[in-house]
Formats: C-alpha cells, sequence, structure tokens
C-alpha cells in the first residue's frame, strides 16, 4: 500500500489544482437574476469597487474605465473577456494595488452568478456570511469563497461584517499593499517586511529538505549561476503564502479567524475545526475534533446533500451505490427516484463549489487519522473522513480533488477495488481532467491486479 501511496500523491497536488473554468449562461447578470435583492447587494458591490479604484493614486487606463462600465451594466461576458487583456495585456502591466484586486473581485462576483446557479452561489455566500461571528478575519480561496462571499457581505470595505481576505495573493506585494488601503488601522496587515522574513524563511527550509530529499510534489528548488536558492511553482508559492497568514493569525490575538480552503495549508490543519461549509482555525492548536462537532458537520452537510442529490445518501450507502447514481444521474440525466435536484445537478459551478468544501473537511479527518495516537481515534477520523468523501464525490462524481483524496483514503484502508471504481467512474465524464482520470484508473487496476 506504500507505493500506492506514493503513485496517488502527485496526483492529489495536480488535480488538487484543476477545478477552474465555467460554462456561460446568461450575458447580462442584473437581467437574470430573480432576487431583487441579490441584485441590489451586487450593484452596490460594483459601486464600492469603482469608488475604491477611484481613490488609487495612479491615472486608470481606458481599458479599465471600459471594464467598470461593463460591470455597472452587470454584462459579465464583457467583464470577462477583457480580464485577460487588464492583467496580462499592454495595459494589464500598469494595473497595481487597489485596481488590481478590484478587476478580480468585480470579475469573480459577476462570474459567480453569470456563470453559477443565483440558487446556489446565493445560498453559498449567505450560509458562509452568517456562520461568521462580526469582527472576525476571513480568508477565501476559491473563486466562490473569496468572491462570493466579497460580493454578498455589507461592505467588504468596510469589514461589515468581517474582515475578508485571501490566502492565495498573500506572496503578492501589490495585493498587501491593496489590504493595508482597506484595513490598516483596524486590523494588523502584513508590512513589506514581514512578507520578506516569510520568503527567507520559507527559502531557508526549503533548502534544508531539498538536501534530505523532503520537497513536497509540484515544489521546485533550484539554484542559479552564483549558487543562489531560487524556489517556482503553485505549491512553494501557497508555502509562503501560508506563512504570511500565520503573521496575520499571530499579530490579530483579539480577533476570530475562518478559512475557506483551496490549497492545504500544513501549519494550519492542528488549528482548524469544521464550520459549517468552511473551517474555524483556532488560535490554540485542537487537541481532538470533539464527537459534538463531528456530528453537526455530519447533520450540515446532510442537509446541503438532501436538497441538493436527494436523501438517499447515509453513513452506511456502498461506494457502489454512489457510482451508480453518479452515473444514472449526472452522467446519463436519469433522475428516478433520488429527489436531486436538477438545478444543482446541471450546474457545474455548483457541483464543484460544494464538493470542493466537502472535500476539504474530509482532508482535515484524513490529517487527524495519521496523527491520531491511539486506534480509536484513528478509525473516528478515518470515518468521518469517508463519509465526507462519499459526499464530496456524489457532489460532483467528475471532481478530480474529490477522486484523488478519496482514492487515496480507500487504497490505504486496504479497499482498492472501491478506489478503482471511483476513479473508473469519473474517467467516463467528459472534462478536462478525464485524461488524468483514465490514467489514474489504469493505475489502481494495475495495481489490484499486482495485488
Amino acid at each position: 500500500m506504500k507505493n500506492a501511496s506514493k503513485l496517488l500523491a502527485l496526483g492529489i497536488f495536480v488535480m488538487s489544482l484543476a477545478l477552474a473554468g465555467c460554462s456561460k449562461k446568461e450575458s447580462h447578470v442584473y437581467s437574470s437574476l430573480k432576487d431583487p435583492a441579490t441584485a441590489a447587494q451586487l450593484k452596490q458591490f460594483i459601486t464600492e469597487k469603482k469608488l475604491q479604484a477611484s481613490a488609487a493614486a495612479d491615472k486608470p487606463s481606458p481599458e479599465f474605465d471600459e471594464f467598470l462600465a461593463a460591470a455597472e451594466r452587470g454584462d459579465w461576458v464583457t467583464v470577462s473577456n477583457r480580464l485577460g487583456h487588464l492583467l496580462r495585456g499592454p495595459g494589464g502591466n500598469q494595473l497595481s494595488g487597489p485596481r488590481s484586486a478590484v478587476v478580480r473581485e468585480v470579475w469573480g462576483a459577476l462570474e459567480a452568478f453569470g456563470a453559477g446557479d443565483e440558487k446556489y452561489s446565493a445560498l453559498f455566500g449567505n450560509d458562509i456570511i452568517h456562520s461568521i461571528p462580526p469582527g472576525s478575519i476571513y480568508f477565501g480561496g476559491t473563486d466562490p469563497g473569496r468572491f462570493v462571499v466579497t460580493a454578498m457581505q455589507k461592505s467588504q470595505v468596510k469589514g461589515d461584517p468581517f474582515f475578508t481576505l485571501t490566502q492565495n495573493a498573500m506572496a503578492d506585494g501589490t495585493y498587501l499593499d491593496y489590504l493595508r488601503s482597506m484595513y490598516d488601522g483596524r486590523i494588523y496587515t502584513p508590512t513589506a517586511e514581514d512578507s520578506q522574513r516569510c520568503f527567507q524563511e520559507y527559502m531557508a527550509d526549503a533548502e534544508q529538505r531539498q538536501q534530505k530529499n523532503q520537497l513536497k510534489p509540484g515544489e521546485i528548488v533550484t539554484r542559479d549561476a552564483n549558487g543562489h536558492v531560487q524556489v517556482s511553482g503553485q505549491v512553494s508559492v501557497m508555502e509562503i503564502n501560508g506563512l504570511i497568514c500565520k503573521v496575520i493569525v499571530d499579530k490579530n490575538p483579539d480577533r476570530e479567524f475562518y478559512i475557506e480552503e483551496s490549497f492545504p495549508l500544513d501549519w494550519m490543519y492542528p488549528y482548524l475545526e469544521p464550520h459549517g461549509i468552511i473551517f474555524k482555525l483556532n488560535h490554540q492548536p485542537v487537541s481532538s475534533i470533539s464527537d459534538d462537532i463531528i456530528q453537526s458537520d455530519h447533520d450540515c452537510w446532510t442537509k446541503y446533500a438532501n436538497q441538493m442529490i436527494g436523501g438517499w445518501l447515509h453513513d452506511d450507502t456502498s461506494v457502489k451505490t454512489i457510482c451508480e447514481f453518479a452515473e444514472k444521474v449526472f452522467l446519463n440525466k436519469h433522475f428516478g427516484s433520488y429527489g436531486a435536484d436538477r438545478r444543482f445537478i446541471e450546474n457545474a459551478d455548483a457541483n464543484k463549489t460544494f464538493s470542493k468544501e466537502r472535500s476539504s473537511i474530509g482532508g482535515l479527518y484524513v490529517w487527524r487519522a495519521q496523527h491520531a495516537t491511539g486506534l480509536d481515534e484513528k478509525q473516528r477520523m478515518t470515518d468521518a473522513a469517508d463519509f465526507a468523501f462519499r459526499q464530496a464525490f456524489a457532489l460532483c462524481p467528475y471532481s478530480p480533488e474529490a477522486v484523488y483524496r478519496y482514492s487515496q483514503l480507500l487504497v490505504d484502508e486496504n479497499r482498492g477495488n472501491d478506489a478503482y471504481l471511483i476513479a473508473e467512474t469519473a474517467a467516463k465524464f467528459k472534462t478536462d481532467s478525464t485524461p488524468q482520470l483514465q490514467s489514474l484508473a489504469g493505475q489502481l487496476r494495475r495495481y489490484q491486479t499486482a495485488n
């Protein structure tokens, strides 16, 4: 089983980053929304972002003004089409600080409701917002986790009801400038010196781990012609992001913290506990996740699953049954007696968003099982992880993250047949990840044959 774990390790890293992408639906967001309150909130958000950008010292480009004008009209297709040009084209080099962040946040908000489903985007954002106490600090990681919450809270700029940041951009000095322009004086925001210290700390640690052959999959450490250590790759960037996040947590001891995970940050695991869709990030390590928290998590996600895919998935539901559901409902659109919401099933963004959150919680349980000091605790955490991953897969059977994470757990639990069944089912869906999922299914089949 050890070899199989190594076999899956790189896949977990690669596929955890492969959840982007959406299908276009309506050209103009506001006219397509059925809830006037949601439309009004989005318009208010765009107005706030425009005022924030207008306060920047540098002169905006014509492309930037056209981008905001399209956003005010709710024309998310134009907003989406201009995004790449603004951030990477000739005019993009001039975007910095507030304007760079505003472009991303405006695009992300309109994208969630233009390509996503209004019902489930609003459910996602509102449930997170209502779960976080006022005055807290919230890290939003994925696009929905950052942008939907940013758009739907009363005021991101005022930190009302809480302060919203993203862990994904902490290594970007212009993003730290942006945070200071919004929040400095109300919460501690990292300085340039803090950032540089975190860079140096990571590089020293990465160099030591390279010498011991302990680098993570996707972590790239090299030396230039002068022998100086250089790091690159998304894993390295996220490690630095995580260290800067820790500065924020340590320097704001009187604030509560909550996080929506994009990429797992190792240092956080001992401090995390499930909190509805997301996590609470405690200031002190959590010795154990209590039965009450696990039950609350179980009930919370059963409620979501019942609404989205029907009330058929229980503690004893087999992997085979879940795979049959995936093929009948998601692949062939034969809804039968499952009670699934067709509106959810047919929107890829909703599938991916909720599956991602459930998979992240499963990942925490796996970490707890791996670090358990007793067999009973290990089994308790493994059972919680198994249920979370079964739900994550059922919510999005073509999610590479859910597939890889659950396959890894199943292989580690000597359930190779179930792991192969999960991968084989996922590989039947035609997505950008199909080749990788087919390869995984083939690897698991060969592994089962050899064992």
